[in-house]
């Protein structure tokens, strides 16, 4: 561990919450330390109220925050007497400490404090930080856990038991912290659950949490556990899977009874965990900490036996749920985490983003698992703890609360053409309605228009079958399947008669605004039949289908061509769910096909200015890209649930097609 405080940049920090603000994003910024809203900091402040008066606050991190990008409003404010009262209570409902937190705060707009407010208030410190620092946790998932903490820490921190979040922490904190704490106390730790720093400055406080880390690093190195050995294990690059993968994909989405992701890594480290002789043992203890098990749930599905993974799930669910302190209602019971041997490992999500989390945590408890067994044996905790927290009364309320989500939600799209453009503008409408979209284009800069787990550009010639499966592929293994399909791609080539049309001009056309469609409709055939709400497809065709102009005879050709094809696929593919409609855009002069020169030329072809050309319809208005793509994404909606084969203009209104 290394510290990352600079003084100069404390030094732009106006107070001490600004402080506050600083030395938390230091600790979100190593994911050893915490993951994806893991973790909460606090720091207590004497400030005076509008009638005058001082008082003592706490400001700790509040609900929905992450330590990384957490700014001065994510931190809720509750004032300090309360807490403390708090504190002396026997007992309080998670519900009751929820309300009492919301109630006692200072600014009624502030996050709803963390559920472990009442702990930071009765530890006497100004700062104080909390992590889930994957080596401490490695030490604590281990047998001889407890006397290795002591080993390592003697006096430096205080030890508690695992002990379940919130209210039932802070009571046990308030009875034996007093008992255990010495002069040279920097710290705490808790088993199976994580490890607190604290001091009276936001530098104190965090580079004691960096050195107490540091120990337990050290410790793991000097058993020689730190450093993990890979095997090279590797999977045929030449056998593809992604059919495989969508079946899967269907099964969980039917089993949950709503759209998932699918997201597979065959990574070396992936592969060498899964091909693990001990595989069946370490993957099936549970966990690294409590917390995860919202993400990953308790166990990750070993091999893909579905019907048997949630058949053990709800024997889980059976054996403990009448040990709860409430009526629970059973979770999902589908995996979010997968271990194939020829896949990798594979996470699940209602959304891209999700799945990522759960991958980004479960390749931190890799490290931990291989740790912990190289130190003796990964053992963690029992299934009933783990229960508890996954069917904890918080999260119960927000399953009871939680609405439906965006339309496309657990969906995704194939959008061709998607550098600029109308497929720009279609992935753009797409990704806003909640789907996950894969984005090819021959332009390379398709890999980076757009940023986020919910996209993947790919570089794709659409005209080669080899470069269509293989982006298919690399597409499944990212999201798990096709549900959509925009076939946008195409070339708008200079205007020509046909007395000098080339035929080698005249291929070019059709190879990639007909073959081409044809070829990526083909491959995605099986990918369409599996979505799990049906498969839809819009093609992108042209006006100049009803009404055809001088001068474009292959570009017009080519569009009748695709959408003669979408007609017939409409016939064929209904039988299987899928339904295919095509659009007719005009005049979408912010595309790329649009070059100052294509234009001067089609302008020129009908006696017209470039600026009569543009709004030559009977609305005398221009149809923009992103006109294009709302309808286009509408059309995969339910607004279009009962339509297929249809042909609709986006043209602003022309004569000749009305």
């Amino acid at each position: 561990m290394k510290s990352l405080w600079s003084q100069e940049e404390a030094q732009q920090c106006q107070d001490e919450l600004d402080l506050r603000v600083y030395s938390s994003r230091l600790l979100g910024r190593d994911k050893t330390l915490v993951l994806h809203g893991g973790g909460n900091t606090s720091v207590k402040i004497r400030e005076k109220n509008i009638l005058g008066e001082e008082q003592d606050i706490l400001y700790v991190k509040g609900s929905g925050w992450d330590l990384e990008f957490i700014e001065r409003p994510g931190f809720a404010p509750v004032r300090m007497a309360h807490l403390l009262a708090l504190a002396r209570l026997r007992e309080l409902t998670d519900s009751q400490m929820v309300n009492e937190l919301k109630t006692h705060m200072t600014v009624a707009s502030a996050p709803t404090p963390s559920v472990e407010a009442i702990l930071h208030a009765i530890l006497p410190y100004k700062y104080v930080d909390h992590t889930h620092a994957d080596a401490v946790v490695t030490i604590t998932n281990t047998p001889n856990g407890l006397n290795s903490i002591r080993d390592i820490y003697g006096d430096k921190v205080v030890v508690l038991p695992y002990c379940m979040p919130g209210f039932d922490l802070a009571r046990l904190c308030a009875e034996e912290f007093p008992k255990q704490v010495k002069d040279e106390t920097i710290g705490m730790v808790l088993m199976n659950h994580g490890i607190f720093s604290f001091g009276d400055n936001a530098q104190e406080s965090y580079e004691r949490m960096i050195k107490l880390v540091d120990m337990a690093e050290n410790y793991i190195k000097q058993q020689k556990a730190w450093t993990l050995l890979h095997t090279n294990q590797e999977i045929d690059p030449h056998k593809s899977r992604y059919k495989d993968i969508a079946q899967l994909r269907k099964d969980l989405s039917l089993k949950s009874g709503r759209p998932m992701l699918v997201h597979f890594n065959a990574g070396l480290k992936n592969l060498d965990f899964i091909h693990r002789e001990d595989i069946g043992d370490i993957s099936q203890e549970g966990p690294a900490t409590p917390d995860h098990v919202i993400r990953t749930k308790r166990l990750p599905m070993l091999g893909l036996d579905l019907d048997s993974y949630i058949e053990d799930y709800q024997d889980y669910f059976n054996s403990h749920a009448s040990s709860s302190k409430q009526a629970v209602t059973m979770l999902d019971p589908t995996p979010r985490v997968i271990l194939d041997h020829e896949l990798g490992v594979g996470t699940v999500g209602a959304t891209a983003k999700d799945a990522a989390i759960v991958a980004d945590i479960y390749d931190h408890t890799i490290d931990i698992i291989l740790r912990a067994t190289a130190l003796g044996e990964y053992r963690a905790l029992p299934a009933q703890d783990i229960f508890d927290v996954e069917y904890w009364e918080l999260e119960q309320a927000k399953l009871k609360k939680s609405g439906g989500g965006p339309v496309f939600a657990g969906q995704v799209a194939l959008v061709t053409g998607a550098a600029s453009g109308i497929g720009l503008a279609c992935v753009k409408a797409l990704r806003a309605r909640g789907a996950a979209v894969i984005g090819l284009d021959i332009d390379s800069k398709v890999e980076g228009v757009l940023q986020g787990p919910d996209y993947l550009g790919l570089t794709c010639d659409v005209s080669i079958q080899q470069h269509i499966v293989r982006a298919l592929d690399k597409g499944v293994r990212r999201f798990g399947g096709v549900d959509m399909l925009v076939l946008n791609a195409g070339i708008f080539p200079r205007s020509r008669p046909i007395s000098e049309l080339s035929s080698e001009a005249w291929q070019e056309v059709m190879q990639i605004n007909l073959n081409a469609n044809l070829m990526i409709m083909r491959e995605t055939y099986p990918l369409l039949k599996l979505a799990p709400q049906g498969g839809r497809v819009v093609m992108m065709a042209s006006k100049n289908v009803p009404a055809p102009g001088p001068g474009a005879a292959a570009y017009s050709v080519s569009k009748a061509g695709i959408t003669q094809l979408a007609r017939v696929a409409a016939l064929e593919w209904g039988a299987d769910n899928i339904r295919i409609n095509t659009l007719h855009p005009d005049a979408v002069f912010d595309t790329a096909i649009w070059t100052e020169e294509v234009l001067k030329s089609r302008a020129e072809s009908y006696g017209m200015t470039v600026a009569e050309y543009k709004r030559k319809n009977i609305l005398k208005t221009e149809v923009s890209s992103h006109d294009v793509a709302e309808l286009a994404a509408e059309m995969c909606g339910p607004l279009f649930a009962k339509t297929t084969g249809a042909q609709l203009p986006v043209d602003g209104g022309n004569d000749r097609v009305i």
